[in-house]
């Protein structure tokens, strides 16, 4: 028999959900042939079959979720003397390649460096490689846990309890639970909901923000000037005029990584949740380049059939909340990232012009930056420089 595990399907996600088997029990598969729908928080993945044979067991229903590294599928292989199964293709959604899959098992064998007082019988631990990743962040033992994956296998959940035994007072609650009588329906987060419940925990514990906001007055706009498009160009203008904030910041080894390229993730808001892709080289295209490109991201967001490469690496991040509602906001970096502007309603203001009373068009911008790396001047300058391209004319 040969176990099929579920492989990293891009950007090491520690899990995706079922959406829906295309096989069953006593299925004769041949190599490539889609086995399941799996839904990332990047887009929903068929997966294929790196085997030929007879399905033997599934294992999860639909909306389960399944740990990277956890068994999936069963086989009964075609050829007896089997002893490796060959590598599949790559797993794709409809808009590009995922990600490639390994049919190694993923899960990572965590064991402690042994001192003299370490016992010679000291177990190794199966984790999935985010929570290896976040345990050695967080200075947690990974061989002192027991997992709550199929097989104990360690999940990123169980690295954040530890987490917050460590600091929580002794026979203090964990984290508050919902009373039994509460009423209303409780809705599990999934997917985007769930990896965005994860990306605000992680900006929360790992970025210390501060967040100034100003007014850009575009009553000087010729007709025809696209909002999110002229936003791009301005924050290229802000980069250049601030490059150190076009960056990563990497607090164990305390420093920048700043970039020459001004890659910016736009979020999007979909029904499904919030999806950041990326739009690339910003300060090197054209308006009709940039919104040929926004148009494309924003389709592929909320058909969920943008390839990984969409949505990541971003070096900057714009969230235009105000195309919707809102002025001002305190919008939240994204680690490595280190800042974030949000672009708020545009209002019809008074404004004083010399002596005299006038009515112009001003957009609110919020900026917020990773104090721990960008200083107050710095981002204030990037911003004002946002600022001056903004209210040209064109």
């Amino acid at each position: 028999m040969f176990r099929f595990t579920l492989p990293d399907l891009g950007e090491g996600l520690q899990d995706a959900e079922i959406v829906s088997w295309h096989v069953a029990v006593g299925d004769r598969v041949a190599v490539d042939q889609p086995l399941v729908a799996m839904e990332t928080a990047k887009a929903v993945v068929e997966v294929p079959s790196p085997v030929a044979g007879v399905i033997v067991a599934l294992h999860g229903q639909a909306t389960d979720r399944i740990d990277t590294g956890a068994a999936l599928v069963d086989f009964k292989l075609d050829t007896d003397d089997a002893v490796a199964a060959p590598a599949p293709a790559p797993a794709t959604a409809s808009g590009g390649v995922v990600g490639h899959m390994p049919t190694s098992d993923q899960e990572i064998s965590a064991t402690p460096q042994r001192s003299s007082s370490t016992s010679a019988g000291a177990r190794s631990s199966r984790a999935v490689p985010a929570a290896r990743d976040l345990a050695r962040h967080l200075g947690i033992d990974l061989s002192n846990l027991r997992g709550s994956g199929r097989d104990a296998l360690i999940t990123v959940e169980d690295v954040m309890a530890a987490a917050a035994l460590t600091v929580q007072p002794q026979g203090s609650a964990m984290r508050p639970t919902l009373p039994a009588t509460a009423g209303g329906e409780f809705d599990v987060l999934r997917s985007l909901r769930r990896a965005m419940a994860q990306s605000m925990s992680m900006a929360r514990d790992n970025v210390m923000e501060c967040t100034v906001v100003d007014d850009a007055d575009i009553h000087a706009w010729e007709s025809g000037n696209d909002y999110t498009a002229r936003l791009l160009r301005a924050i290229a203008a802000g980069c250049r005029a601030e490059p150190g904030i076009n960056a990563w910041y990497d607090a164990t080894s305390q420093g920048r990584r700043i970039f020459h390229h001004i890659d910016v993730g736009i979020a999007v808001d979909t029904p499904d949740g919030l999806l950041v892709p990326v739009i690339r080289d910003v300060g090197n295209r054209t308006p009709e380049q940039l919104r040929i490109e926004i148009n494309r991201l924003k389709v592929g967001a909320r058909e969920r059939s943008l390839p990984a490469s969409d949505l990541r690496d971003f070096t900057f991040m714009l969230s235009n909340f105000g195309v919707m509602a809102g002025r001002y906001a305190t919008p939240v970096v994204v680690p490595p990232a280190i800042a974030i502007l949000g672009a708020g309603k545009v209002s019809r203001d008074v404004v004083a012009v010399g002596d005299a009373i006038e009515i112009h068009r001003r957009m609110p911008l919020s900026l917020t930056f990773d104090h721990r790396c960008v200083t107050g001047g710095e981002a204030v300058r990037l911003l004002a420089a946002i600022i001056v391209d903004l209210q040209r004319p064109n």
